[in-house]
């Protein structure tokens, strides 16, 4: 059985997920539960890579956002957190490559993530980071022999190259999302896994357990 990592894009899932059914209604572990079955693999980790608001934008956002990440921690999921910044494009830039160099890269890694990751766009001025910091995490999981699967909880094409890396270090990767949303050339490219609205619906918060 394969070692795996599910590596879960936060912001990318809800926006998409939210046409179907409430992001906060689904349990992840039991989404992981599904992957594992489905796929014959061993998941090792789960981690949730997210954005959240300042809390004196909106204290209330703020309040729901940590209650409900402090649940997905009390479940054993490793959440990893980034502030949302108005930035402009220039300071977005200069931002993202003090990013690189405090990670301490590789020559290798460090190369995809400057090819690939400086001149990505963000709507409305935003700095997440958290495309970047995931790709960086996938690739050194890959690279440190840790896993031998990489799972990418994420319909994104900005993830291609951090996939075509992972190959090369002769590791397997593996997409999974809903099929609004879902770019065309990860499908394409890599082994892909869709879930559909049946298989949301099967994997439901129990709520009356968790009182």
């Amino acid at each position: 059985m394969k070692r795996a990592i599910i590596f879960i894009d936060a912001n990318n899932w809800y926006h998409n997920v939210k046409n179907l059914i409430k992001p906060s209604s689904i349990d992840i572990k039991k989404i992981s539960d599904l992957i594992t079955k489905e796929k014959n693999l061993s998941i090792l980790e789960i981690r949730w890579y997210g954005s959240i608001p300042d809390v004196n934008d909106n204290p209330l956002i703020y309040a729901k956002q940590r209650a409900f990440l402090s649940g997905l921690e009390k479940q054993g999921i490793k959440v990893i957190t980034r502030k949302l910044q108005k930035l402009s494009s220039k300071e977005i830039k200069k931002k993202r490559q003090q990013f690189i160099e405090d990670w301490q890269l590789c020559e290798i890694c460090k190369a995809l993530v400057e090819s690939s990751f400086l001149d990505m766009a963000d709507n409305f001025q935003k700095e997440k980071g958290i495309d970047v910091w995931i790709a960086i995490d996938m690739v050194k999981e890959s690279i440190k022999e840790k896993i031998d699967c990489a799972v990418l909880i994420s319909g994104d094409a900005d993830f291609v190259p951090a996939f075509n890396l992972i190959k090369e270090v002769k590791k397997d990767v593996l997409s999974c999302f809903i099929p609004n949303g879902y770019s065309n050339e990860l499908r394409q490219k890599f082994p892909y896994m869709l879930l559909s609205r049946e298989m949301l619906n099967k994997c439901l918060r129990d709520f009356k357990k968790e009182r």
